[in-house]
């Protein structure tokens, strides 16, 4: 398992939450990845963002997507997503920890966000995460897509029964 910068203390007390690749290691197999991703609310960005400074992040570059890039004083990468989605407040409340102890989101929000990025590589993390959930975990997804998401339900479906076959129904907890 690959060890990432734990920000918990640069970050204590602001909303926040590993999210990409490093975030999937807590509900399915690890995959590589180059860099750590966190997403925070667009209200505590700017703070975040002068807690990096303060910790001698330096700023590599603004993200397309809202945000942007870091690296730590060890070197590692560090893709801080801001976002002014309305679930991301809730999601930062519903949290989880990953095998290393980072706060990552809760399952059904992870790919809630996975399923909005609609990159190729996300909605596959999105089908394993979900192939390897309990059909209690998969409840709950669904209730998130039915309050934040409820134009994508078929997409959740589709994207349920694409992890089972890959996964195996045999794994189905």
């Amino acid at each position: 398992m690959a060890t990432w910068p734990d920000l918990t203390g640069i970050l204590a007390g602001l909303p926040w939450a590993v999210v990409g690749a490093v975030a999937t290691r807590a509900y399915m197999p690890e995959r590589s990845t180059r860099d750590l991703d966190i997403l925070v609310a667009a209200e505590v960005a700017q703070e975040v963002r002068a807690r990096l400074e303060r910790a001698q992040f330096q700023k590599v570059q603004e993200l397309a997507i809202g945000g942007a890039t870091w690296r730590s004083p060890s070197g590692h990468l560090v893709d801080v997503i801001e976002w002014r989605k309305r679930w991301v407040p809730e999601a930062l409340q519903h949290l989880r920890r990953d095998p290393q102890g980072l706060p990552v989101l809760a399952l059904p929000y992870l790919v809630l966000m996975k399923v909005e990025s609609g990159r190729a590589q996300d909605l596959a993390d999105a089908a394993r995460m979900l192939g390897l959930a309990s059909e209690e975990l998969r409840q709950e997804t669904r209730i998130v897509f039915q309050r934040h998401a409820p134009d994508a339900l078929e997409d959740l479906e589709s994207l349920i029964t694409l992890g089972k076959l890959e996964m195996g129904e045999a794994r189905e907890r």
